[in-house]
């Protein structure tokens, strides 16, 4: 398996559309859960269910990998997982690199499911000296003054940013410096970066914030819906005679 940062995923050399690679990783995790039940084959239907997106995006997206599949028979389950995992340059290893090893650091540190995705935690790094020899997952915690070192000896290009936001930005000045490439920023700010670096910005109180949005608009269409209903049992109760039964003649 190749290592380091000499390979780079070739989906924008071949002009693959960035909604298209965000999509991807979806689909991997489909057919993966689908290979380790053994399944030979699935169709677009039940693959865009599984990912949760319509089976013509799906077509297209897969398009875009030269993969058409089978009419009748659907896709390989197996070649998709290579050929998804190849594109996002899954089948080599990537050495990651965590900085700042708080309960949000430390928690992504003993997360299992980077290894198993083809990356690869190679430090951590933090700038209390306290924490500096630490052991989190079974990782020594290695004091930030060594970063560009650290850096340089394990072939870093991605770099992962859990720090208070007031230091982000000068964490992610010296993991550019350094050579990283790709940063994953869970502080909540926004940072600057030059071409040719990559961020992708993961911030849990904007998710919950959207989610809130979606749960005020519910409640107030459920509201909308019961005073509908109110109104209309009103009306209802108005067209009534004494008798409770709606009379054939409304009286003069």
């Amino acid at each position: 398996m190749a290592t380091g940062r000499t390979h780079r995923p070739a989906t924008r050399s071949r002009g693959i559309p960035e909604a298209t690679v965000a999509r991807l990783p979806l689909y991997l995790r489909a057919l993966t859960a689908l290979s380790e039940r053994s399944v030979p084959t699935v169709s677009s239907e039940e693959l865009a269910a599984a990912a949760g997106v319509n089976s013509a995006k799906l077509r297209k997206d897969f398009s875009y990998l030269g993969s058409y599949g089978t009419r009748g028979v659907g896709y390989d389950v197996e070649y998709l997982v290579y050929q998804i995992s190849r594109e996002l340059g899954l089948t080599q290893d990537w050495p990651v690199v965590i900085v700042g090893i708080g309960n949000l650091g430390a928690a992504l540190a003993n997360y299992g499911g980077f290894a198993s995705r083809g990356f690869r935690v190679a430090a951590l790094i933090d700038a209390d000296p306290e924490m500096a020899g630490k052991q989190v997952a079974g990782i020594a915690v290695q004091h930030s003054d060594g970063l560009e070192k650290i850096i340089d000896e394990n072939g870093v290009s991605i770099g992962v940013i859990t720090t208070p936001p007031g230091v982000a930005q000068q964490v992610c000045d010296r993991l550019v410096a350094a050579g990283v490439t790709s940063i994953l920023n869970f502080a909540p700010t926004v940072l600057s970066v030059p071409d040719g670096v990559d961020v992708r910005k993961v911030d849990l109180s904007i998710e919950l914030q959207i989610l809130a949005f979606h749960e005020q608009r519910k409640a107030g269409e459920e509201a909308e819906a019961q005073a509908g209903a109110a109104v209309q049992a009103a009306q209802e109760n108005n067209r009534k005679g004494p008798d409770g039964d709606v009379p054939a003649v409304m009286p003069a």
